[in-house]
């Protein structure tokens, strides 16, 4: 099938917007590539501190011939999707020998559990914590000796992180490596139905308690389409995982099966070989728009309209906004995973999941397929599934319908036809909403505003009942710079509640949503952010705010709003505790939401 027009717009806009960026980058990558296997230009002494501790493989390294793959892994225990990779390291240590290769763990970077600090404080750190990550996997890879790199993370920042450094490092091969999803447990909606009756007062925190744990009950990403698992959806769109990786549950005998596989990939395609497959040559236009198509396809996470951006700097390529709005409207919504709809990942997986969406969006024309990816050449490779034949680890063709099409449907026959991610612009400044989990009778919102600074106090609004109208609630001095961009996922059960009492209501924010967010209208990543003297800056509590995600306006509606001179907020308190010092110049060198927030780029 020809690709669509609309993608090829995109895809040419792009090009040609990122050509100078772009072709410097490559240029980098080629002299970095040209100058050959890192270890040859170790000395005797720096290679032997490489070599000391290695044990079987120290011969296999002195002689130089092997491939040698560095693992960055973001292990840490307190994470449940991450605690399947404490015994990564020797597995692949192992499987790297039965491949002719060596490996060694090259360095460990941060990764911070969201659905811990939610509401807390360390939420400002989490989006700087990105950057953080690519610079610590910066350090792992700059001792310069490795043939390929394994990345070992799945949630929230860490993936795009990851993905960041190796797009820097992108001379070098890179397979990610999943850890997949723990099984699943009490239904996500029955979980948020008892947050709404705790907002209410109609819960007791032991019945809150217990539904918690029911949910998030054991090793593996949670179950809900958040931006976890968006992550995990997206590196195989932009082939960075084997085909079929991502919701693989961890322990089970395919899991282990796949992770040798990718071990045995890295050392394939090293520049050693006769399949070199660096980085940063799969990381092109195509690979990102092909992201952006998957992110529109299944409803994913709006954390990746800031993370994709970022991501694609570090490899010369400029997406903008309005890239992500003209994908949305060419791209159906084929998939319901809450929150929007009933399914976790583990059923959207059984229903076809990412392998009859490729198949599906491939055949309609809204996919590149001429991309190399970590498997070879052509992403119709992602529209396989992997099985276990006899104990021997091999891919068929996937499924070529819906298994359930509650869960997956077709591109001619969809949920939406659209994406259900809009641009908003206006007199309040650029932002994105996404509606593929809002009522359609929501997708316009005009109301008063009330005005606050934090999220604590709108939660103490509504526990004073002050909400007994249509409302839009202006959350503002939340951006990158005010206090590190921290999600506003707090907010949700209350927003929810005055929704479900027939409130009208909206929120506008220059801060983030959760990934799993999604029920109430939601303007978010609103830039120029008030911290900076944007727009919001400017509203007063009874302005007339109107949303409209059909048309893309944001504006507010009230005379002589430009002349009015922005409040200054006092930000001293964001600055100390829990670490939040640690990250003052992150906070002071951030860019604007619309172009990744980063300090990077």
């Amino acid at each position: 099938m020809p690709l669509d027009s609309r993608i090829a717009a995109v895809t040419d806009r792009i090009r040609a917007r990122s050509a100078a960026s772009r072709g410097a980058y490559l240029d980098r990558l080629a002299r970095a590539a040209d100058q050959g296997p890192a270890r040859a230009h170790l000395s005797c002494s720096n290679a032997a501190h490489v070599y000391a501790a290695t044990g079987p493989d120290k011969q296999a390294l002195a002689t130089g011939r092997a491939p040698h793959l560095g693992i960055v892994t973001a292990y840490n225990d307190m994470l449940s999707a991450h605690q399947p990779y404490e015994d990564y390291p020797e597995r692949i240590r192992a499987a790297a020998r039965a491949a002719g290769a060596t490996a060694q763990v090259a360095g460990g970077v941060p990764a911070m559990c969201d659905g811990v600090t939610q509401g807390q404080p360390g939420m400002e750190l989490s989006l700087f914590s990105r950057d953080v990550i690519a610079l610590s996997a910066g350090v792992a890879l700059s001792h310069n000796c490795f043939d390929a790199a394994l990345w070992l993370g799945v949630c929230d920042k860490i993936v795009p992180g990851l993905v960041i450094a190796a797009a820097t490092f992108g001379h070098v091969p890179a397979v990610f490596v999943p850890a997949g999803p723990m099984t699943s447990g009490i239904p996500n909606d029955e979980k948020a139905k008892v947050r709404q009756r705790f907002a209410t007062g109609d819960a007791t925190r032991e019945e809150l308690m217990a539904a918690e744990m029911a949910s998030y009950h054991g090793p593996g990403t949670c179950t809900f389409y958040g931006t976890a698992n968006t992550n995990q959806m997206l590196m195989e769109f932009m082939g960075l995982h084997l085909p079929g990786a991502a919701f693989i549950n961890p322990g089970t005998p395919l899991r282990e099966a796949l992770t040798g596989a990718a071990v045995a990939r890295a050392a394939a395609i090293t520049a050693l070989g006769n399949d070199y497959r660096p980085a940063g040559r799969i990381l092109d236009e195509r690979a990102f728009v092909n992201g952006m198509v998957g992110l529109m396809a299944t409803g994913g996470s709006t954390n990746l309209v800031l993370h994709l951006p970022a991501m694609a700097a570090a490899a010369g390529i400029q997406l903008d906004l309005q890239d992500f709005a003209d994908i949305s409207a060419a791209v159906p919504l084929m998939a319901r995973v809450y929150p929007n709809g009933l399914a976790d990942v583990n059923h959207f997986h059984a229903a076809g999941g990412i392998a009859y969406l490729v198949r599906d969006l491939l055949d309609a024309g809204l996919l590149h397929d001429d991309v190399m990816t970590v498997a070879g050449q052509g992403l119709h490779l992602y529209a396989q599934e992997p099985k276990l034949e006899d104990g021997r680890l091999v891919w068929t063709e996937g499924p070529k319908a819906s298994l359930n099409d509650r869960i997956v449907r077709p591109v001619a026959d969809p949920f939406a036809a659209s994406g259900g991610l809009a641009q908003l612009d206006g007199n309040l400044g650029r932002g994105v909403i996404k509606v593929s989990s809002v009522p359609a009778d929501r997708h316009v919102i005009e109301a008063p505003a009330r005005v606050f600074q934090d999220q604590e106090a709108v939660k103490a609004a509504f526990k004073r009942g002050e909400f007994t109208s249509d409302v839009v609630v202006v959350v503002r001095f939340q951006g990158p710079r005010a206090n590190g961009m921290p999600e506003l996922h707090a907010l949700t059960p209350v927003l929810a509640v005055l929704q479900d009492r027939g409130l009208r209501v909206a929120l506008v924010t220059d801060g983030r949503m959760s990934g799993a967010s999604g029920k109430v209208p939601a303007a978010i990543h609103v830039s120029p952010e008030a911290a900076m003297g944007g727009p919001l800056a400017r509203v007063q509590d009874g302005d007339v705010i109107r949303l409209d995600a059909q048309t893309g306006v944001l504006e507010v509606l009230a005379p002589g709003f430009h002349t009015r001179a922005p409040v200054v907020a006092d930000l001293s308190a964001n600055g100390f505790g829990v670490g939040r010092e640690l990250f003052a110049r992150l906070r002071a060198g951030a860019g604007p939401a619309t172009e990744g927030a980063s300090i990077l780029f």
